[in-house]
This record gives C-alpha cells, sequence and structure tokens, in this order.
C-alpha cells in the first residue's frame, strides 16, 4: 500500500453560542509540497496563473496553496506537456501545495456547451470550438500527471434550483464516478484524491452522500454545489448540515465560496479549506474589500482622495499609492490598477483567514465575533 501523502492534524476548536453549527477549527494540512494552516484561502490560478500576478506577489499575498483547473489546463497546453516540462509546480513556478478542481465545475458553468452520460461529460471548448470528453478516469489522470497534491474527484454539480429527482439523479452519479476515480489512481503516494458531497438543497441527502463518502476513507471532503444560484442563508445552513456529518480528524473543503462573510460564516460552522474567484475577479474590476467596506474605485468620489486603499492593510497599494491615483490606473485602462487591486484584495483575504485561526486558537470568541462583523463591513459597498 503507498504512504499516505496527505494528513491533516486538528489543534483547536471553538464554538461560538451565536452559531448553530460548528465549532470553527484550526489545523495543519501536510502535503508532499508543504503545510497549509487552517483555516486557509486558495487563489484561483484556473490555467496555472492567478490571472495579472506573478508567483512572487501571490505568496507575499500570505497564500499557502494554489488552486487550478484540471479541465482548461487539459486543453491548454495539456496535461502531458506540463508533466514534460516538470510537473504543474515547476511550469507555473509555485513552491507550495496545489489543489487541482476536476472539471466537474465545468459541468455547471458550461451547461450550454456540454452533453452528460454515465460515461462523463462531452464538453464543447469555447477556446477551439471542439468536443472533448472528460471522464473520471482521465480527470484522474491529468491530475495525477501534473504532479498536484489534491486531486478532485469527477463531479456532477448542478445548478440550482434542482428538483429532488433530478438531485438523487445528479448524486447517485457522483459517487458512481468517484468510485471510478478511486480504481483509476496509480499515484497515491504524490496526490491525494478528495471526495465531494452533494445532495443540493436537501438536507437528508447531504446527510446521506456525506455518511457514504465517510465510508471510503478518503483523506479529505469537499462540499460541492453550493454558491451556484441559492440564498446565502440556505448556502449556511446546507454547510453547517453537511459538516456535521463529516470526519472530525479530515480536512473540510467548501468549493466556490466567497466573500469575505461566507467564509466567516463557513469557517464558524466547521470549514478548514477556501477558494474563490472573487477577489481577484473584484479586483480587475475595481472593486476593493477593505475593513471600511467594499470599494468601487471607478466611482468618482475617489478622484481626488489622497489617503491609501485601506488603512489597517500592509500591501504593495496600500502602502504605495493612494486611492485617487488607483482610480486614475483604473480610468486609464492601466492593468497596473487591476493588478494592485487585485493583490490587495488576496491580501485582505490571507490577513482574514489567518486572523480566524489566531482566534480560534486562542478560544476568542469575543475577537471572532468582532470578525464577523468586520467581515459584513468588507462585503458590503461603502455607503454613500
Amino acid at each position: 500500500m503507498a504512504t499516505p501523502c496527505c494528513s491533516f492534524e486538528l489543534e483547536a476548536e471553538c464554538a461560538l453560542p451565536s452559531v448553530s453549527g460548528g465549532p470553527a477549527r484550526a489545523g495543519t494540512l501536510t502535503l508532499p509540497h508543504g503545510t497549509v494552516s487552517t483555516p486557509a484561502f486558495m487563489p484561483v490560478g484556473t490555467r496555472g496563473t492567478v490571472r495579472g500576478l506573478t508567483s512572487a506577489e501571490i505568496r507575499g499575498s500570505g497564500a499557502q496553496m494554489l488552486l487550478c483547473n484540471t479541465y482548461h489546463l487539459w486543453v491548454r497546453p495539456g496535461h502531458e506537456r506540463v508533466a514534460r516540462l516538470g510537473g504543474l509546480h515547476r511550469f507555473a513556478n509555485w513552491t507550495g501545495p496545489i489543489l487541482t478542481d476536476s472539471g466537474g465545475y465545468q459541468v455547471f458553468s458550461m451547461r450550454d456547451r456540454n452533453k452528460v452520460s454515465e460515461k462523463g461529460v462531452r464538453i464543447r471548448s469555447p477556446e477551439d470550438g471542439e468536443w472533448r470528453m472528460l471522464t473520471p478516469e482521465l480527470a484522474v489522470e491529468i491530475q495525477e500527471a501534473m504532479g498536484v497534491d489534491i486531486a478532485m474527484a469527477f463531479d456532477e454539480c448542478l445548478e440550482q434550483p434542482a428538483t429532488r429527482e433530478r438531485t438523487i439523479e445528479s448524486t447517485d452519479r457522483t459517487t458512481r464516478w468517484l468510485k471510478r476515480c478511486i480504481a483509476a489512481r496509480r499515484h497515491e503516494d504524490r496526490t491525494a484524491l478528495f471526495g465531494i458531497v452533494q445532495g443540493g438543497l436537501f438536507d437528508d441527502l447531504r446527510a446521506a452522500h456525506a455518511q457514504e463518502l465517510t465510508e471510503l476513507d478518503l483523506p479529505g471532503y469537499a462540499i460541492g454545489g453550493l454558491s451556484v444560484g441559492e440564498v446565502k442563508e440556505r448556502m449556511v445552513e446546507v454547510t453547517a448540515h453537511t459538516t456535521a456529518h463529516l470526519p472530525k480528524h479530515k480536512v473540510r473543503y467548501l468549493m466556490g465560496v466567497g466573500h469575505p462573510i461566507d467564509i466567516v460564516e463557513a469557517v464558524f460552522r466547521g470549514v478548514d479549506l477556501f477558494d474563490c474567484v472573487l477577489p481577484t475577479r473584484s479586483g480587475r474590476h475595481g472593486q476593493a474589500y477593505t475593513s471600511v467596506g467594499r470599494v468601487n474605485l471607478m466611482n468618482g468620489r475617489y478622484a481626488e482622495q489622497d489617503e491609501p486603499l485601506d488603512p489597517a492593510c500592509d500591501c504593495m497599494a496600500c502602502m504605495t499609492v493612494s486611492r485617487g491615483y488607483l482610480r486614475h490606473l483604473f480610468k486609464c485602462g492601466e492593468q497596473l490598477g487591476k493588478r494592485l487591486a487585485s493583490e490587495h484584495n488576496l491580501t485582505y483575504y490571507q490577513r482574514l483567514v489567518s486572523r480566524l485561526r489566531e482566534a480560534i486558537q486562542a478560544g476568542d470568541t469575543a475577537r471572532l465575533e468582532a470578525l464577523r462583523v468586520e467581515a459584513k463591513v468588507a462585503t458590503a459597498p461603502v455607503p454613500f
């Protein structure tokens, strides 16, 4: 049997009286390319790059781990080429751990150009218009060939709302695909496989699927199929209900979430790992998460403001330029504005999860509640 390449040590828990679910957790995830202190947020480098930023800038934001996308790297440049060039870590100049989404999200995001069958998903690529068949076996082959630390099992992600019948059909298929992924593994010694809990917005289906996947004794479990159209309150409820049925000593990953307040609420309910495009996508569009609210740098009110973007931040943008200058960059279409705002947002997210970890380790519920208030402020647009 191959030596496990992924382990999780639960170091501290802290329950909040105001929260139904949880407790919040702090731990250490150990992987072939390093350790990750949790709670942790992974920047999204879909094609092996966080758009507009260098690997040094990503590391400088405090990021420990990167998320890349199996489907897009398969299409271009191809996993065989990545492997020939030394694997994804060397290819992308990222020395820390990498997790790859299996491509299952493309079943949801490109549902207007794919066809799902028991074999897998036939997807028409937006890059070249060609049809390609992605199967559970191929998803594992691609991820292992690139040498990533964590490979996600191939799953079917449903849009919401979805009927109970459709949700059962999809969740059962996700389980069958997971078992095919397990059978397809060839490099358990260097790439861990995580399963993805589905079940839509039905609590009983979530619980049953979590328990079914737990019996497979995987090194980690993700909560999928959320932040795809449901209301925020329901997303939080389903997250809490799902974590209650996951193993205590295995890492828990909430996929594709979210705004600062979404991350805080999920941490309070026992989630360890996160990813989302929001900090960098918002940054490219002039939206900055700050301790005084979400700033829209396209707004004329900032044209003559000489103060930093966020006085509580020590990122490159906040330490070197003013809000007025950042707005000028965006109005001129200069790429530097997008880069600085993206780097700031990543730094804000990393500082947030780091402070959550510190408060959990200290058992400081008052500090955790204060971070919840700050995250609400940071998520909401600055009022006029």
